[in-house]
Parts: C-alpha cells; structure tokens; sequence
C-alpha cells in the first residue's frame, strides 16, 4: 500500500466520528424516501382504481416529502461541518510542519508549491471528508433500505434492483483509475501556474524593466491553458462514471417494466405493488448516484495525498527539563566539530567546525560568499540540524530545546529583512505583540527608525507596502534592528547585515548594531571590510572549514 493511500485510511479513521451525524441523516432521509414511495403509490393506485382521493396517502406524501428535504438540509450542514473540522485539522498539522521545518524547507521546494500543499490541496480533500465519507457508508446502506422495503411487496423486483446495483462500482472501479491520473495531472499544472504567477509577481519590475511583459503574459496564458485541459480531462472521466451508472438504472427500469408489463396483460398485476416497486427504482440509485459523484472526490483525495505526505514530519517530542539549562542572560555559544550537507553531491556545506562565543561576546564571521556563513546562523536559528556534531547554548544541546525557548534566545537581523504590508509600527511590534507603546518608540529610537519616521506623513504609523515596498534598504534595516531591540533576546545574529548599503548609511546601521550588542552573545556573519571592526574576536571560513580564528577558540 502507498503513502498516500495509508495516509487517506488514516484520515478517514479520524473523520468517521464527524460524519456519523450525517450518515444518521441520510438514512432517515432514504426512510421518508420510501414513505413517500408508498404514499405516492397508494394515491395512484386508488386513483386509476376510480376510488377518489384518499386523504392518508397524500398527507403521508406531504409529510414524507417535508420530513426527507429537514433531513436532506440536516445532512448537508452536518456534512459540511465534518469537511471544515478536518480542513481546520489538516492544516494546522500542516502549517505546524512548515513552521517546524523552518526556512529550510525551502531548500527542497518553491514557495509556491508549499502553498499550494498547504491551500490547494487541503480543500482538494474537503470533497472526502465532507462528501465521500458519507456517501459511500449510504451507498452500502441506504440502497439495502430500499431494496429491503421492496422485499416485502415483491423479493423478485429486489433481486433485480441488487443485480442492476452491483454493475455501479464496476463502472465506477473502470473510470476511477482513468480520475485518479487525471487528478494527479491537473494538480501538477495548478503547482506549475501558482509557482510561476508567484515568481512573475515577485519580479515583475525586473519583467517591466526588460521588456518581457507580453512574453510572461503569453506564458502564463500557456499555463492556465494547460489547466483548463487537464480540468476538463478531469470532468470528462467523472461523466464516464455517471453515463455507466444510468445505464445500470435504465435497464434496471426495463427490466422491471417488461415484468410488470407481462402481468399485467395476464390479469395479475398488483398495481399498488407495481407502482411502489417502480418508484423505488430512483430511490434505490439516488444515494448510487450520489456515491458515483462523490467517488471522484477520492480520487482527487488521494492526489492531493501525495503531496500532502510529502510534508516534512514533526520534530519529536522533547523532555522540557532539557531547557532549564540554558540561562534567561549569559549564554556562551559552542560549536563541536559541526558538519552539514545540503546536497551529498555538492560536498559538505560545514565541514568539522568548532568554535566559542563566551557569554556577552561578539565574534565575526568572516569569509567569501559559500563559505557557509549563512549556514551557520540558519543552524543557531535551528531551521537546520547538523548531520554531525553538535551546537550548544550553555552546555545545552540545541537540538533538544523546544523551538518556543530556542525563539526566546535568539534576535535575527539578515541580508534583506522581511517587511509586511503594515505599518512600521506594527512591523517593529512583530517581534513582541504584547509590548507597550512606550517600548515600542523606544525601539525604534534605538535602531534610529525614528530619523527618517518623523519626516514621514503619519509617522510609525505610515503604510508600507509588501516586502518593504516604499522605504530604503537602509530603513528597512534600522526597522528589523528596532524589531531586534524590541525582542531583547540574550543571542543576537546577524547575517551580513550591512550588505547592499551605501558606505554612510553602512556606518550608520553599525553604529546601532554595536549598541545593541553590548550584553548580548553575537555572531555577525560578514565579508564587509567595516563589519570586522565590530569585534577582535574574527573567524574566517572557507568552503565549509575554519582556515583562522583569533580570540575565538
């Protein structure tokens, strides 16, 4: 049995509960559904028997007709709410494993795919949870109801109606593999629309700027076209599946017509029976019908599944003794012969790395661009794991802290800080939700935000737009420092913080980063000339290995 197929028998375990109370209800629906039958036939029945209206059958007929469309509604919201409740569930469990793994996660995928795992493919299962869980427990049940009640009038009419059912999974097993390929293709060409509209959206300057608009425009218009075939490839297979079902319904029909048919021109023909048998014939394959629509929403399930097991799995419990080791204040960082690989095929990012940052003490990192600076900070951050050795915050394996402590510890200033589309207040505030006002200015003193705030319409409370959109690569620096004051965390890492700035606003942002280290263990990850007079303590790496450390040992 594949991943996927086991993580779908798993789910389907956890949701039957939430399903029960809408299963319940369609039974009680199928139930009227026979009343109705009965009813309807009787006041037929006594209608070509010249004997009038009959005040029973029609007040039978009305309250079974109401009392099947409460129950239908019943069944609906019931079924609906069973859907949400597994979506919530899903993609909280999926949302926790995205943020477990961290920024490396993307090591190993597009943003764009993640999000559509995480948006797409989730509500691709809604259709299961909400739809195809109870349809298949009524497609065994309901159908026994009614051929049940045709027993009782007639046992050869419910043979034909339990001969004529069993061809429905038949058809549906022939056109369900065809559904499930099919699925599977249009989920890849949504990914491959979504990862592309992102990246374009992303560089859209870059696109304006080289004159490639109408070519990007043709290519995602190539995009979405290739999901429209694939969708429609989709629906086609699933009117494969009804086409069959109908089939089985006609002849089932005929079958019953040419009997009844003979009776009658025999003279035997119990028309109540007759007529009773004949309306149970839609009953019988209505909730057939319903299991046949909904089939396809397993097949688009187990689609979805696929990517869905491919979520990074939880981080393991850890004891919570573990993280009483490591002080609120004072932490001295050590790393132990560390090494890490991205890709075995690209060599060893980290290679047998060992240093110490003493508590209170600053050390620069030093090296060219792939000398695995980065790559220290993204472990310190534990985004990553080392594949041997070990880091340690006062003794304290990293590895086993909970990531709530690890976050508490460290304040993370990089290349380009992430701004939202807030306003700079609520950016800086983004580090600590709970602090006042007053902490919040003061923060924003401190990183010197306030030198160019004050000159702006609204002050900390100006808009700013998407990843910064509207203020300086300057400002957006002194902003991610104010966050980094305002969080006042014991470690603070910076990763090249000074790059792509212009040699005033460089000594500007040093200047406030020197200020904020004091007190704090600091790693500054830096190939920049200024950022070495940050500290004496220096280590220089190359291609992974420590090549000199001076005070750091």
């Amino acid at each position: 049995m594949s991943a996927a197929r086991r993580w779908l028998r798993a789910q389907m375990g956890l949701a039957v509960r939430g399903a029960l109370p809408a299963i319940l209800c369609g039974l009680g629906g199928t139930a009227m559904a026979v009343v109705v039958a009965w009813c309807a036939a009787a006041a037929l029945s006594a209608g070509l028997a010249g004997r009038g209206v009959v005040v029973w059958p029609l007040a039978g007929f009305v309250a079974g007709v109401l009392g099947q469309a409460g129950l239908g509604m019943l069944a609906e919201r019931f079924a609906s709410d069973a859907g949400a409740k597994a979506r919530r569930r899903l993609r909280g469990d999926a949302l926790a494993r995205l943020l477990a793994a961290g920024p490396a996660i993307l090591h190993g995928g597009h943003s764009g795919i993640w999000a559509g795992v995480v948006i797409d493919r989730i509500e691709a299962v809604d259709g299961l949870f909400a739809r195809w869980l109870p349809a298949a427990a009524l497609a065994a049940l309901a159908p026994a109801l009614v051929a049940a009640a045709a027993v009782l009038v007639d046992p050869w009419a419910a043979l034909v109606l339990i001969v004529s059912g069993l061809l429905v999974p038949a058809a549906m097993a022939l056109s369900g593999f065809g559904a499930a390929a099919a699925a599977r293709r249009q989920f890849v060409a949504l990914a491959r629309l979504q990862t592309r509209f992102l990246d374009r959206i992303g560089g859209i300057a870059t696109i304006v700027q080289a004159g490639r608009a109408e070519d990007e425009a043709v290519a995602l218009g190539r995009a979405a076209d290739e999901l429209r075939v694939r969708t429609m490839r989709v629906l086609r297979v699933a009117f494969l599946s009804a086409a069959g079902l109908d089939c089985a319904a006609a002849a089932a029909m005929v079958v019953l017509a040419l009997r009844y048919g003979g009776h009658y021109t025999t003279g035997t023909l119990d028309v109540p029976a007759a007529l009773f048998v004949m309306l149970l014939v839609p009953q019988f394959f209505a909730p057939l019908r319903a299991f046949s629509a909904a089939y396809q929403e397993r097949m688009h399930g187990l689609a979805a599944a696929e990517a869905l097991t491919s979520l990074p799995p939880m981080p393991l419990p850890v004891p919570p003794l573990e993280v009483r080791t490591v002080a609120a204040h004072g932490v001295t960082i050590d790393f132990e012969h560390v090494s890490l690989s991205w890709d075995p095929a690209r060599g060893k990012a980290l290679d047998d790395v060992s240093f110490r940052i003493p508590a209170g003490q600053s050390v620069v990192l030093a090296g060219p661009s792939g000398s695995g600076k980065t790559t220290v900070i993204e472990i310190l951050l534990g985004f990553v794991k080392p594949d041997a050795g070990r880091v340690t915050f006062n003794g304290a394996d990293i590895a086993i802290l909970v990531p709530q402590a690890l976050s508490r510890l460290t304040a993370w200033v990089g290349q380009k800080p992430m701004l939202f589309a807030a306003t700079i207040e609520d950016n800086i505030r983004f580090a600590r939700p709970e602090a006042s006002d007053e902490e919040v200015w003061e923060a924003a003193r401190a990183a010197r935000v306030d030198s160019f705030a004050d000159y702006l319409p609204q002050g900390l409370d100006t808009m700013i737009g998407e990843s910064g959109y509207g203020v300086s690569g300057g400002q957006a620096q002194r902003i991610a420092i104010a966050r980094a004051f305002l969080k006042n965390a014991p470690i603070l890492l910076l990763d090249e913080p000074t790059s792509h700035l212009d040699p005033a606003t460089e000594a500007d942002v040093l200047d406030s980063l020197k200020r904020l280290a004091i007190g704090r263990t600091t790693l500054i990850a830096s190939h920049a000339a200024a950022a070495h007079a940050f500290s004496f303590r220096r280590v220089d790496l190359r291609g992974g290995r420590i090549v000199s450390a001076r005070g750091a040992a």
